[in-house]
């Protein structure tokens, strides 16, 4: 089941960033430390089965969000790309 997590980053930097479980019942008190130290809560939360996963997908700065839309999207699509591809592959011979 995927966890819940919130980034926050320093200065708007991306490479300075901390993150946090939502579903930790500490979540509130620990999100309030972070604001008060100047951290600012950076994009939507990320959906992941660990923590370095979410970290690899905030790293790749919703690239992510990409790929998975385009394994979920109609199969019809991927099917005419190929046939684009072969019939484009044939007028160039």
């Amino acid at each position: 089941m995927a966890i819940k997590f919130q980034f926050f980053t320093l200065n708007n930097d991306r490479k300075q960033f901390t993150f946090l479980d939502m579903s930790s019942s500490t979540f509130l008190k620990e999100k309030e430390t972070l604001l008060s130290q100047g951290f600012e809560v950076l994009d939507d939360v990320i959906y992941a089965e660990t923590s370095e996963e979410a970290v690899e997908h905030y790293k790749s700065n919703y690239i992510y969000v990409l790929e998975e839309y385009n394994r979920a999207s109609n199969p019809f699509y991927i099917v005419l790309s190929i046939i684009e591809a072969i019939r484009d592959r044939f007028k160039r011979k």
